[in-house]
């Protein structure tokens, strides 16, 4: 065994073989690293506590290449220090055995239950006294013996010390969009009326939602018949192998479909699981019964590839399949209007505009509506008309909460997809500074093995520019510009040529990113990352990794060199580069995206009131107040 492992800044290793070295030196891998003697890997960054450094290290990988070496504090993961060589020691049995038992009686006195969720500064929710921050624990003379207390600063700088064994009704605050919660003040009854107020909200909505079940259950629908054997061929022509939750997905909207109620189910999934792949099975079926299907999408450019989709899968089974959206000219809209009023379209594809008065079916049966949320409020009373005539079906990419997902069970028709399809593998994920070396480098190693690049840049007054710049750094590399600006036939030509691969590297706005599914594009570079959120970034992320077989797909996020970034930005990296495990959707929520997921189930006013109380507790409120109905009623 090596007794010193040294590396460089500019040092060429692999990571496997760093990550090795640690694990022969006797370091253990960890989820987070908290203790000397630990290491945790995610992305291009390894984590490691060196035996004999007074913190821990961050070693941050460009590919094969050191790119630096740094300090951070376990507490709030700001860095002090950073080094030109880092000197690794083993972690000898004893010093890692004195290691675990600090490690275990430092977890025995926090009966928190995801103690790693909650960290010294976090915001934290206690039920009888509120929202307070959390400012750690402290050893306190309590009943003649010394008692581990809770720590919590609550309005006006009070301090309230909580026994940790009997810290029970304690939980990390999450709220809506990152927003600084106001600290609940000790003395008064604020808190208890902002609970009454969160409950009696509660109670009307849980009383509306409860009265739409029942008048849905009364209205009748049509009957699909049961699988034949042309659905089941269609099935097979499925290129991947489904999930185990996309099985159940397929399974619950078959019989919805099969029963005489009309069907409103929403399928919530991470993005790239499947859930597209879901309504496209359930519109076959629906042609197959002689009905007609509408798949309406937010924007433009996610109708087109709908129904890039829909033509491919629908190809050797005699189904019509049509767009109408602001790619097709004026003569075709009518055209197209005409054919769906007649019957001869079967499913059509499109924006908004299939709302409009004027797009009339024959015998419409079965509407997909994806990324509802989005749609405007008087397009969303539109689909709400359709849900009482034929099945809905509704598809969202931000992944709800579970515990959101069980407290609605028995008032809302949900399928949750959070299996990741199995050949996928977690995308690397890199924040750089900007270097066209670093550019280059990333186009280059995808294009050496016939893949695609997306370059995204958000300003489209430089967006040429940055054309320009790439086309004189790459000169052989064949590029595209995509943004929302651009006349509807040149942007139509420019995806088609990309999804051809005819064009190597698409640079283009955000617009690519809401269910763009190309899966030979299997690295995204997104300049200036700093300006985005953190769903955005993450909606980005989840464009590449969708190969057909294992392949390993990267993000690079882009920030100007020697950049100081904002507190919100800082958080934003540290939570996409902390979730880069596939379906981290479900986790990264919790610090933005499942907020957001929530609001779109239960609207802005209850957003409210999930900022006012914490996610938690709100939930926990929820399913009381549904219990409560269901017994009423």
């Amino acid at each position: 065994m090596e007794h010193v492992f040294k590396v460089r800044v500019g040092e060429t290793i692999e990571k496997e073989d760093f990550v090795q070295k640690l694990t022969h030196l006797n370091y253990q891998k960890q989820e987070m690293v908290q203790m000397p003697g630990e290491f945790s890997e995610r992305g291009g960054i390894v984590d490691l506590y060196p035996v004999s450094y007074r913190a821990a290290i961050r070693v941050h990988f460009h590919l094969d290449k050191i790119e630096s070496i740094r300090d951070f504090s376990l507490q709030d993961g700001k860095s002090l220090t950073t080094f030109e060589e880092l000197f690794v020691l083993p972690a000898k049995d004893l010093f890692l055995k004195r290691s675990h038992r600090l490690r275990e009686s430092f977890e025995a006195f926090e009966p928190l239950s995801e103690l790693r969720d909650i960290q010294r500064g976090d915001f934290v929710v206690h039920l009888d006294y509120g929202v307070g921050k959390y400012l750690g624990s402290k050893m306190i003379q309590s009943g003649g013996r010394e008692k581990r207390h809770l720590a919590i600063e609550y309005a006006d700088r009070e301090i309230l010390y909580v026994p940790a064994d009997t810290a029970g009704p304690l939980e990390r605050y999450i709220g809506v969009g990152g927003k600084r919660p106001k600290l609940s003040k000790l003395s008064g009854k604020e808190w208890k009326r902002i609970k009454e107020k969160t409950r009696v909200a509660l109670e009307g909505m849980v009383h509306e939602m409860i009265k739409l079940q029942a008048k849905r259950s009364v209205l009748t629908g049509f009957q699909f018949i049961p699988d034949t054997k042309l659905e089941t061929e269609f099935n097979a022509d499925f290129p991947f192998e489904p999930t185990k939750d996309q099985m159940k997905a397929f399974s619950d909207v078959k019989k919805d479909m099969e029963s005489e109620k009309p069907m409103d189910r929403l399928i919530c999934g991470d993005v790239g699981f499947g859930k597209t792949e879901v309504a496209i099975r359930a519109a076959f079926k629906a042609v197959l019964n002689g009905k007609q299907v509408a798949f309406l999408a937010p924007t433009t450019i996610l109708a087109e590839q709908h129904y890039l989709v829909l033509k491919r899968r629908m190809k050797n089974f005699a189904v019509r399949v049509e767009l109408l959206s602001r790619y097709r000219n004026k003569n075709e809209q009518k055209e197209i209007v005409a054919q769906v009023k007649s019957g001869v379209v079967d499913i059509i594809i499109g924006t908004h505009r299939l709302l409009s008065r004027d797009v009339q079916f024959k015998d419409l049966g079965f509407v997909v509506v994806d990324e509802e949320q989005r749609f405007g409020v008087k397009h969303k009373e539109r689909i709400k008309h359709f849900r009482e005539l034929v099945d809905v079906l509704t598809l969202s990419a931000t992944p709800i909460p579970r515990t959101l997902y069980l407290s609605l069970l028995g008032v809302r028709d949900m399928s949750v997809i959070s299996t990741p399809p199995k050949q996928r593998l977690p995308i690397m994920t890199e924040i750089l500074e900007y270097d066209d070396h670093h550019v280059k480098q990333a186009i280059e190693r995808e294009l050496e093995r016939k893949g695609q690049v997306y370059f995204v840049h958000n300003r489209v007054e430089s967006i040429e520019k940055i054309y320009i710049h790439l086309k004189e750094l790459l000169p052989k590399v064949s590029f595209a510009v995509a943004h929302g600006q651009m006349d509807p036939l040149s942007l139509e030509k420019v995806m088609e040529s990309f999804i051809d691969q005819k064009v190597n590297c698409l640079i283009s706005t955000n617009i690519i990113e809401s269910g763009l599914d190309i899966p030979n594009v299997n690295t995204i570079i997104v300049n200036r990352a700093d300006t985005f959120g953190l769903s955005d970034l993450y909606q980005l992320r989840g464009r590449v990794g969708r190969y057909h077989e294992e392949r390993q797909a990267y993000a690079y996020f882009l920030v100007p060199r020697n950049w100081v970034l904002t507190q919100d930005a800082k958080k934003r990296f540290a939570a996409i580069e902390r979730f880069s495990e596939l379906g981290s959707g479900f986790k990264i929520a919790m610090e933005d995206l499942e907020i957001r997921g929530a609001g779109n189930i239960l609207g802005k006013e209850q957003s409210g009131f999930i900022y006012q109380v914490g996610f938690d507790l709100y939930c926990r409120m929820l399913r009381k107040s549904l219990e409560e109905e269901t017994k009423k009623s």
